[in-house]
This record gives C-alpha cells, structure tokens and sequence, in this order.
C-alpha cells in the first residue's frame, strides 16, 4: 500500500485530480463526503454539534443546516477550531476503516486521502506523499463566485480560512497546476500515476 494525501485550496481543482486518479485505479477516501456522513441525522456527530452550537444550526427535516453552520463558524475561528474539535476524530476513525477495507482487498493499493485541511490539522508526515493542487487564489475566488455562486465575501472568508498557499506548497511532494482546464488537470494526474504504482509495489516488498 501507498498512502497519498492530497489537498488543495478550496476551488482549485482537487476534486478533478480526486475523481482522476479514481478512475486510474486508486482507492479514493475523501473527507468531505466522511465530514457530511459523521453528522447525518442520528448520529452522535450531529449531537454533539447541536449541543455546541444550537438548535439553530438544525434544518427544518433535522438535517444539518450546513450554511447556517458556515456563517458561524467561518466567521469566529474560535468556534471553527469547536466544530473540528468535534468531527475530526469521528472523520480519522472512518477513513481508517475505509483505508483498512482496502488494504485487506488489496495490499498494492494507492490509497489517496482527500483532506481539504491536510496542512491545517498537522497530517503531512503520516503520508508518503503529499499531493497539492494549486492555483491562485484570484482564479479560485472567481470560480467559488461564478460556479458556486457564493457571494464575494463569503468566498474570501473560505479562502482565509485554510492555509496560505506558502505554508501549503512548502508540505507538498509534488505540486498539480489547477490553473488550467480540466483537461490539462488529468493530463498531469495521468503522468503521475505510474510512479505512485511504483511506489505502492516498492512499499508492499518491503514489508515482505
């Protein structure tokens, strides 16, 4: 096994590089979607998040309330730093089962975890590979408001949010371009692939 993390700015193509090197054969975790399942409707997540926050942060059908959330949270980094506290753990423990699952199935696998805040929560040194998408952050903004349709200050505070991309590109092993069309973007996934096969067969022999 090989295990990858990947991370990029928000918007700056990481989910074209994920979705990729899925369809190269890679064993994709992504923490996103982990981060929406540990805080659906019953689960402990979603208690625990309510307690800390309030009934507020609750749509009508008990679900989430995700941008009722967000304009807390990306507004006081105090209660970011609460919301973490709380679903980052629940998030770690799942993508140990996913990565495990693999593993059992494959001992050759490419396990690529996404993790939108790789930098942020300190993970860089327990991948092999750290993997960044960049782009700048003019473009990013503009994507977050045109395709997103988030408004331009909503989108600055996303931004300003995560990492600035010095410390982020100073964590990566290699560095993707995502300023360029999605084509371009895959281009680049495609001709790293080999060498994380590589990698992933060089690791397996050496637990031999």
């Amino acid at each position: 096994m090989f295990r990858v993390g990947l991370t990029g700015g928000i918007a700056s193509g990481k989910s074209v590089v994920l979705a990729q090197l899925a369809t190269l054969g890679a064993t994709t975790v992504d923490h996103d979607q982990l981060a929406r399942d540990v805080v659906r409707p019953g689960s402990v997540g979603l208690e625990r998040v309510v307690d800390a926050f309030g009934d507020d942060v609750l749509a009508a059908d008990g679900t989430l309330d995700r941008p009722a959330l967000a304009a807390v949270v990306f507004a006081e980094p105090a209660r970011r730093e609460q919301l973490n506290a709380i679903v980052h753990p629940e998030i770690r423990r799942c993508a140990a089962e996913q990565e495990a699952r693999a593993v059992a199935a494959d001992p050759d696998a490419v396990v690529v975890h996404d993790i939108p805040l790789l930098v942020e929560t300190g993970q860089g040194e327990s991948f092999g590979l750290v993997l960044v998408v960049d782009a700048p952050r003019d473009l990013r903004l503009a994507r977050l408001v045109e395709s997103r349709g988030m408004s331009l200050r909503d989108a600055e505070a996303r931004l300003d949010a995560q990492a600035p991309d010095d410390l982020r590109l100073a964590a990566a092993d290699v560095v993707l371009d995502g300023s360029g069309d999605v084509e371009a973007l895959r281009a680049q996934v495609d001709a790293l692939w080999p060498r994380l096969v590589e990698e992933a067969r060089a690791e397996e022999a050496a637990e031999e």
